[in-house]
């Protein structure tokens, strides 16, 4: 009998019922999205990364961003910064918002976080990353987890020194990207890394990169030795993946794919609740980089994702997939 790798875990005192956990994506994890993953399975789901500095400053647009509902619980609250006091701050100001884990970015690479020494480039200065960990730790009553990557540059891999930082600073998880941020997004994720964290650390481990379906999840499960697996890209346009990952980390199962109706179904779903979320026009802005995922593998997908991105309406884009797609 195969041995069930999708078995409850802890974070601190939250407990997580699965070990398929849905990663924070800026511009992709939003309110609906993350309802969306929930639903199809995803065990965790994360916010879009949020300034504290922002929240500090009371800024309308990240009040949204923080938006949550009770149907996408457990929920984890992704913040991004690197001054210990503005941690501290913002944390204490959003304890009473409805989330059960707060997290602190320390692995993206786009060039404007990282020029002000923020995300990725907090692995240059593990004292820092210390420092930044029990400062959150002092202002939030929810357990503080961070997500890493494999080192700032080749040559420069200290994960394992990054992670031990954050445990030392109070952290109740790390999660591990297996890139570095010279690596972006490209190349291949190095998992080594991630085993090597696990070994050092006495808090549970989230492997991330390259997670595309339910065999590579329990790979990484098996090969690192990690306690749940992230996913990321490969959600875009694809929430069932949760669903299929889970179903292969219990019984080495695989669903069903979703038929074609079913995915362009789920695609004018989504649209719906942007719009509902966000009104109409951001809602259809936002949607067309969506629906190009979607539409992968379909039948003229190439044209039709050129038509898709000049819709600006709700009814425009049904009006377009059912002349396109009649069978959905």
């Amino acid at each position: 009998m195969c041995e069930n790798r999708n078995t409850p875990f802890q974070i601190g005192e939250v407990t997580i019922p699965g070990r398929v956990i849905f990663a924070p994506m800026a511009g992709v994890s939003d309110l609906p999205f993350r309802l969306l993953c929930r639903e199809q399975g995803a065990s965790l789901v994360c916010m879009e990364m949020i300034s504290a500095k922002a929240i500090t400053y009371k800024n309308v647009r990240t009040a949204e961003l923080m938006e949550t509902s009770p149907a996408e619980a457990p929920v984890s609250l992704q913040l991004f910064g690197c001054e210990p006091e503005i941690m501290e701050s913002a944390c204490r100001m959003i304890e009473d918002r409805p989330f059960d884990i707060l997290d602190i970015n320390m692995g993206c690479p786009v060039h404007k976080v990282v020029s002000n020494g923020e995300g990725s480039a907090l692995m240059k200065n593990p004292d820092l990353i210390e420092k930044l960990v029990a400062a959150a730790v002092s202002g939030t009553s929810r357990p503080v987890t961070v997500k890493i990557r494999r080192g700032f540059e080749e040559g420069s891999e200290n994960a394992v020194e990054c992670a031990l930082a954050a445990q030392q600073g109070g952290a109740s998880a790390v999660a591990v990207h297996g890139r570095t941020r010279a690596q972006m997004y490209s190349g291949k994720a190095d998992w080594t890394c991630i085993a090597r964290v696990k070994e050092a650390l006495g808090i549970p481990v989230i492997g991330n990169g390259d997670i595309v379906d339910g065999p590579s999840a329990l790979r990484m499960m098996e090969e690192t030795g990690c306690d749940a697996v992230m996913i990321a890209r490969a959600a875009r346009g694809n929430p069932w993946i949760f669903r299929e990952v889970n179903a292969y980390l219990t019984d080495r199962t695989t669903p069903e794919r979703p038929a074609r109706r079913a995915v362009i179904q789920m695609l004018l779903r989504h649209a719906r609740m942007l719009c509902d979320c966000k009104g109409e026009k951001i809602g259809i802005r936002e949607m067309r980089a969506h629906a190009a995922k979607y539409l992968v593998g379909f039948p003229s997908a190439a044209r039709v994702r050129n038509m898709v991105v000049k819709v600006s309406t709700l009814e425009e884009l049904e009006q377009l997939m059912k002349k396109e797609y009649p069978y959905a």
